[in-house]
């Protein structure tokens, strides 16, 4: 496994030039900062009717608005696994039947990527830029990321470690596709946190979470919670965590902040394979060693 530390801002291990890496969902994470500073900025709110559907941002961003996900489409696990070109965004939401509710929205929680694919569409009618320019703008610049970026071509994936996965294609992720370095990775969400970016008023709520149960069986969750954007709750050991894993073929990252007394450390982790409870775990090991 790979790993980065980022503690009180300051980055603990070194920048390994082998480590850029596909973020995976943990671009979730960062589409809800992009939205939130659209909120910020009064362009939007958070509980207003969207176009998309009878729901809300706060909704998408917190899986509570009642879509499926493509995840769930065998047609859609075997074209990855055969390596086939990605379906348009459109003919995908034909498939799945993406207008059917499957709750009411508010009334529930399922876990769902058409859910940001909403969120980004948002992102560029309301700053009329491309989701690539438009996270740039409002994300990286302000938290000073240069190197990150959003793959939409299999050519965006050179020199990205992508693990086991010999071939993949970003258009299968059709709320986009974030790779960076993995220490970028950590800072993204170090900096969200912990400067003036967004009002503690707004990052109160990004950690404000829909509670999902409790234990997952096989990771390292006892309690945990879906935010805005976030995975937030308690881990073994006590502890709480904030942040984002991401999975998809050949690879596991995971990206989470904690706090232990005047410590506000960040870690992000980085595994060939499928095994998301294995990498929030050393995640946890990880924190834990720095805080001893």
């Amino acid at each position: 496994m790979l790993f980065s530390l980022v503690s009180n801002g300051t980055p603990l291990t070194p920048d390994r030039p082998d480590a850029t890496i596909p973020w995976w969902s943990y671009t979730k994470t960062v589409l809800a900062a992009a939205a939130l500073t659209l909120v910020r900025d009064g362009l939007i709110t958070l509980d207003q009717p969207l176009p998309e559907g009878p729901f809300t941002l706060r909704q998408l961003l917190r899986h509570e608005a009642g879509l499926a996900d493509y995840s769930e489409l065998s047609d859609y696990q075997g074209a990855v696994a055969c390596g086939d070109t990605p379906w348009p965004a459109d003919e995908m939401l034909q498939r799945l039947d993406a207008t059917r509710l499957r709750y009411a929205p508010g009334e529930g929680w399922r876990y769902s990527n058409v859910g940001y694919l909403y969120v980004a569409r948002l992102i560029e009618r309301v700053t009329d830029l491309d989701l690539n320019e438009a996270l740039s703008r409002r994300v990286f610049a302000p938290l000073g990321l240069p190197r990150v970026r959003l793959a939409s071509r299999e050519a965006d994936l050179h020199g990205v470690n992508m693990g086991a996965a010999a071939t993949y294609h970003p258009g299968w992720v059709y709320h986009g596709l974030l790779v960076g370095p993995l220490v970028e990775a950590a800072l993204c969400l170090d900096r969200l946190f912990a400067g003036d970016f967004l009002a503690h008023s707004l990052l109160d709520q990004m950690q404000t979470v829909h509670l999902l149960g409790g234990p997952i069986p096989g990771r390292p969750w006892i309690a945990p919670g879906y935010g805005l954007g976030l995975m937030h709750g308690p881990v073994e050991g006590g502890r709480i965590l904030s942040g984002h894993t991401g999975a998809g073929p050949g690879s596991v990252v995971a990206v989470y902040r904690s706090i232990f007394g005047p410590d506000v450390t960040t870690c992000a982790v980085f595994s060939d394979g499928t095994d998301e409870g294995a990498v929030e775990a050393e995640a946890v090991r990880l924190l834990s060693e720095h805080w001893v």
